[in-house]
């Protein structure tokens, strides 16, 4: 029994040794004497310090690492210039001046750092000759006074070919166990997004072949710093792809879907990917998308962070074609130049052919912009029979009145911020927060500014009379 125990022990104290084994990186930078040195790592989305160090009179530093931060990280200085390196379980050697000088900085040790910095500066070059090429290639193609040329066309596809191979060949010969072998493809991918836009369309359809095969699962990504870049150029380049935008919703949702199924074991890192993608989607005002990922993560059952989970429950709810609640007008309502004779006591009163419904506060530095441009807008809404109704988040009254009153529209408040009845059942969770109704309240548009609801209201409404 005692030998059992001993064996135990030691097995645990190997393991512990194993988690816990640090690795050193030495630097020699004259120019950094005196300084603070700081090793800076990625996590999900996030960075984190690893290790810092006060730079000797000489130059030199040592900081630690261990197998725990394996991946991408950067040194940097006082002025937070930064100097990116991989973590890979080795010990690194670096000799230079200043870390913003990075050409001049010589890696002396760290075979997997030597090879980063070797395919840096490498690819770099095959990417501008590439470009140069490709262009020349267009040139050859389109030009009639070139193009009866058969044989230098022949030779650019061909160097062309080479370019390419080279970077293939580097890549492939780099140790397929390596953090390396995963990491430079990846950055390659989302570096090229632009090029290949642009220049190289036909190989749009790879590079999101590519895109789609990323494993959302695997622990590499979220130690690159590449996760954030990852989805951005993935729907960058979707939205880019020079194809109609009803087309580009299609294989929107398509990614959207894979990366879903992708990360539907792994819940925890679903809860990392889902909220940014929806943000992002919302930023760039492609509401067909993050509506269609909102009812994909509602419908899948997984467990979301409660705030997430609501914010998502506003598109299943009150998505476009359902009908909105019936708002009852509670506590103070101003209405100095409303129109329509009596003042409503809810919302099913108003007589108007459509409504705009607008949930703002006096403390939202967004509300405080847009609002008041709503009213200066409202004589033109009031001409194609649109009335609004803005539903105050305050809690004060002084407050309330004070950037209300002066609205010529119906105002509102029951000062019970994000308990008010009314915002609960129209799954408010930021402000403003805006929706178009027809008259039986069917949904028709939720405006993210002013001017995406006047540009619905020229096309639907001012020039449909014409």
């Amino acid at each position: 029994m005692k030998i059992i125990k001993l064996y135990l022990l030691l097995v645990f104290s190997v393991a512990t040794v194993q988690v816990q084994a640090q690795h050193a990186i030495r630097g020699s930078f004259p120019g950094l004497a005196g300084q603070q040195v700081r090793l800076v790592g990625f996590q999900d989305l996030d960075i984190y310090s690893i290790d810092s160090t006060r730079v000797s009179d000489e130059g030199a530093f040592t900081l630690t690492y261990t197998d725990q931060d394996t991946g991408m990280a950067y040194l940097a200085g006082e002025d937070n210039k930064a100097y990116f390196l991989v973590l890979a379980n080795e010990t690194i050697e670096l000799q230079g001046e200043v870390l913003s000088m990075a050409e001049r900085i010589v890696t002396v040790s760290g075979d997997q750092n030597k090879q980063f910095v070797r395919y840096a500066e490498e690819h770099q070059k095959r990417e501008q000759a590439l470009s140069a090429w490709v262009y020349l290639q267009k040139i050859y193609q389109g030009d009639s006074l070139f193009s009866i040329h058969p044989l230098p066309q022949q030779g650019i596809a061909g160097e062309i070919q080479r370019v390419k191979q080279e970077d293939l060949d580097f890549l492939s010969s780099l140790d397929a166990e390596s953090y390396l072998s995963w990491y430079l493809p990846v950055r390659k991918l989302v570096s090229s997004v632009a090029s290949v836009a642009q220049y190289r369309t036909e190989e749009i359809p790879a590079s999101l072949a590519a895109f789609r095969s990323l494993d959302y699962r695997d622990p590499r990504l979220y130690k690159s710093g590449l996760l954030r870049d990852v989805m951005d150029s993935h729907f960058w380049l979707l939205e880019n792809s020079g194809k109609p935008l009803d087309s580009v919703f299609v294989e929107m949702n398509r990614s959207i879907e894979g990366m879903v199924e992708n990360l539907l074991t792994e819940e925890q890192k679903l809860n990392i990917i889902a909220p940014y993608l929806f943000s992002l989607l919302e930023k760039r005002s492609l509401f067909t998308s993050s509506e269609y990922l909102a009812l994909q993560l509602l419908d899948s059952k997984a467990s979301l962070s409660p705030g997430f989970a609501a914010q998502l429950e506003t598109y299943r709810t009150m998505k476009k074609g359902n009908i909105a609640p019936d708002l009852v007008f509670n506590g103070d309502i101003l209405a100095p130049g409303y129109a329509g004779g009596v003042i409503p006591k809810k919302l099913s009163e108003l007589k108007s052919n459509y409504t705009l419904v607008v949930f703002g506060a006096s403390w939202c530095p967004k509300c405080t912009e847009e609002i008041p441009e709503i009213a200066s807008y409202y004589s033109k809404l009031k001409q194609q029979d649109i009335e609004v109704v803005y539903v105050s988040l305050d809690v004060d009254a002084q407050q309330f009145k004070s950037f209300a009153g002066a609205f010529p529209f119906v105002s509102v408040c029951d000062y019970q911020k994000w308990a008010s009845p009314a915002v609960k059942s129209y799954h408010v969770f930021a402000t403003p927060t805006m929706y178009l109704l027809d008259a039986q309240r069917e949904i028709l548009l939720r405006p993210t500014s002013v001017g995406h609801l006047e540009a619905w209201v020229d096309w639907n409404l001012v020039q449909g009379d014409k």
